[in-house]
């Protein structure tokens, strides 16, 4: 039977996920907008729990404060219709000609002052509607020329940015966390903070770390040639996983945002295993929205838009089935012990044990048989893709 997407699953989609229009660098639109009301619906009948937008999604850039309002109340009144919530807001600082080189590490001192400005705006609305983290994508934040950009000074800005953020935050009593999401390229040459790990390093840096992570996309590491399951391992790891886009990617090329599965798929049964289940020893590892930012695909219909989003949200239930049952196996459970899984998380040293006891233990180096792993001592790491394999397949 096929699972049914539930509330307590949090599934949430960008509002300018399932309102692409079709268009693209070379071709315009393929379908009419969507109007906010109309999508909030869709989602509460397909089993969606909520629903994330950039400003500009909900309200044309430029708009006066009486539009603005009147989207915003829509979206309101939509929202209390149907239950859906708002878990997380944005801003789009990479669509407008005036962000042409980005908004908070333009060269134009101008434009970075008027990018923070409509962030802050954009920040009351997100506490205003309940949201409790606000993403920070800097598309246009980067370069395609080494000498029209100083890296270090650029990423002085960007830090600058987010401690005004964070204090602002702070000050006002939100209940907000900032998400960093990186990118490789596109639309830029070349991105500020372009993989989780430069991310990572750069949260290190700012004056109140504690009040930001990371929000990686599947296609966006993969991108870089990077595997996202273990990106988003080492964000767990540092406590970092504030978010997440979900979506499939096939190979490095442009950020193709197709639907959750779609593109690696053995590399997205890893992902829900590790969101699902944790490690080894058990789980869940992430408690946080499954968020889906893809596109429909160009040559979809209207009806299509909602097949596709249904899409993401069934192909993530099969695959935490499929991910529950390869952990539940006995022969799985053998076969990890057999790769000496476990064993990585037995500290390398002994209790109470430092370098001066470590050279005096024989057994770790003059009576070792390192010549024991050559011919012998394989570690069965084939044996146990290929369980994980038939799982996803359906065939165990």
């Amino acid at each position: 039977m096929a699972p049914i997407p539930t509330r307590a699953d949090k599934f949430s989609f960008g509002l300018w996920t399932i309102g692409y229009n079709g268009a693209d660098p070379f071709g315009g639109p393929t379908r009419a907008p969507l109007d906010v009301v109309h999508a909030v619906e869709k989602l509460a009948e397909l089993g969606a729990y909520g629903l994330t937008f950039h400003d500009d999604d909900l309200f044309a850039f430029g708009s006066s404060d009486a539009e603005r309002q009147t989207q915003i109340d829509r979206l309101k009144g939509a929202l209390a219709d149907t239950g859906i919530i708002v878990p997380m807001v944005t801003t789009n600082l990479f669509s407008a000609p005036v962000f042409k080189d980005g908004g908070f590490t333009s060269n134009d001192r101008a434009v970075r002052r008027f990018a923070l400005r409509k962030v802050l705006r954009n920040i009351d609305l997100a506490a205003e509607l309940g949201a409790k983290t606000f993403v920070m994508w800097g598309g246009r934040e980067g370069a395609e020329y080494d000498a029209a950009k100083d890296i270090r000074a650029a990423l002085e800005r960007y830090r600058e940015a987010v401690n005004l953020l964070g204090d602002y935050v702070t000050d006002k009593g939100y209940d907000i966390r900032f998400a960093i999401e990186p990118k490789p390229n596109e639309p830029r040459g070349d991105i500020l903070l372009p993989t989780v790990g430069h991310a990572l390093a750069f949260i290190e840096s700012l004056e109140r770390p504690e009040l930001v992570g990371v929000n990686p996309e599947v296609g966006h590491e993969q991108m870089a040639g990077l595997n996202f399951a273990a990106g988003i391992a080492q964000a767990l790891y540092q406590g970092k996983l504030y978010h997440i886009d979900l979506n499939g990617q096939r190979g490095i090329k442009y950020d193709q945002d197709l639907v959750f599965g779609h593109g690696d798929l053995q590399n997205a049964f890893a992902l829900v295993d590790l969101l699902e289940n944790g490690g080894p020893a058990g789980g869940p590892a992430y408690d946080g929205p499954r968020h889906f930012d893809y596109k429909p695909s160009r040559t979809e219909g209207p009806e299509g838009v909602w097949e596709s989003a249904a899409a993401n949200m069934r192909t993530y239930l099969l695959l935490k089935e499929r991910a529950a049952a390869f952990r539940a196996d006995p022969e799985v459970q053998e076969a990890l012990a057999a790769s000496r899984v476990p064993e990585l998380s037995v500290p390398t040293l002994g209790s109470g044990e430092g370098y001066a006891e470590l050279l005096a233990d024989p057994t770790a180096f003059e009576e070792f048989d390192a010549g024991a792993y050559f011919d012998g001592k394989g570690f069965g790491f084939v044996r146990l893709q290929q369980l994980a394999l038939e799982h996803l397949l359906g065939a165990r």
